[in-house]
């Protein structure tokens, strides 16, 4: 559920719809749609699409004192001086 949060949290912030994160993260929008729903299984290469689509760092901490794992989808700096 905390991955499905943050992909959606992070898509709405950039103004993105699911079919234009989908072509961002070289995936389609069934898919980004099933993440959002909590029905996909992140695999390594499909976190990793996600953040580099989305323009973010992806950071879990897994704690076994917590319920659930923390996901936190950082927004990466651009160097803006030119």
């Amino acid at each position: 559920m905390a991955l499905a949060v943050v992909v959606y949290n992070r898509r709405t912030q950039l103004g993105l719809t699911q079919a234009e994160t989908a072509e961002r993260c070289g995936l389609d929008q069934a898919k980004i749609s099933r993440i959002e729903g909590s029905d996909a299984v992140p695999t390594l290469p499909l976190l990793y699409k996600l953040s580099k689509g989305l323009d973010a760092t992806l950071h879990i901490d897994i704690d076994v004192e917590d319920e659930e794992p923390k996901i936190i989808l950082t927004p990466r700096e651009h160097d803006t001086a030119a």
